[in-house]
């Protein structure tokens, strides 16, 4: 029974990984902004209420993330996956109209909050079973695929999660905690629209194999949901 903590459970792919990680007999903390508005989450912890916990995190704010560690230690002695996937996509931006506010709170929510919280959270991963964390990026963060000026925020941001994967691989190769990113694929989510290519059940079960399949030569890779290289 592998202890994983989600972040972003609420929806989308989150609330998929938090569905498969119960079936295959995992103990869950699942946090969320927002937990008394997460019905699907709320039902699946009445559900499986000794192996789900639903906690509150807003990734972005270091007060919500120092209360999360402080919470961890009443719930679990050690953590053995890390999955950061909350994220945000803002939606209608064109060059020379890019908000600063918008880029800089992308950039909290996607970047700078997974960073730290993997930085938190790196003593109890060092007490886990074979620990690692998988950073939920995407190929529009990648320098070589891109075309087109689109989704700059978000594009910016998840490029920056790359390198900050890279940088905490090597940072926790010593605890032997193994990093990655992880694109997930174009997934047929709020977030990626009914023109996605991928069913989420699809990509989050390719995702959790790629996760539980890494060892020391993938860590700090950018990998897709089949295992993939994806170019940087």
């Amino acid at each position: 029974m592998r202890r994983v903590l989600l972040t972003g459970a609420n929806r989308g792919i989150g609330l998929e990984f938090t569905r498969q990680l119960l079936a295959a007999g995992d103990r869950v903390i699942a946090t969320c902004r927002h937990p008394a508005q997460a019905a699907d989450l709320t039902a699946l912890a009445a559900a499986h209420p000794n192996r789900l916990h639903v906690l509150p995190l807003d990734v972005a704010s270091a007060r919500s993330r120092a209360g999360l560690v402080s919470e961890l230690e009443l719930v679990s002695d050690g953590l053995d996956v890390l999955i950061n996937n909350a994220g945000v996509l803002p939606s209608g931006e064109h060059f020379g109209f890019v908000a600063a506010d918008t880029l800089a709170d992308t950039l909290a929510t996607n970047t700078i909050g997974p960073f730290l919280l993997a930085q938190a959270l790196a003593p109890l991963l060092a007490k886990g079973h074979a620990p690692r964390i998988a950073n939920l990026s995407s190929v529009l963060g990648s320098i070589t695929r891109s075309d087109a000026f689109r989704t700059p925020s978000y594009a910016i941001s998840k490029s920056a999660l790359n390198m900050a994967s890279v940088l905490l691989a090597r940072a926790l190769a010593e605890h032997g905690i193994l990093v990655v990113a992880l694109h997930p694929g174009w997934v047929r989510t709020e977030m990626g629209g009914k023109d996605a290519q991928i069913e989420v059940d699809e990509a989050v079960r390719g995702l959790l194999g790629v996760i539980a399949s890494l060892d020391a030569r993938h860590s700090g890779q950018f990998l897709d949901y089949r295992g993939e290289p994806v170019p940087w």
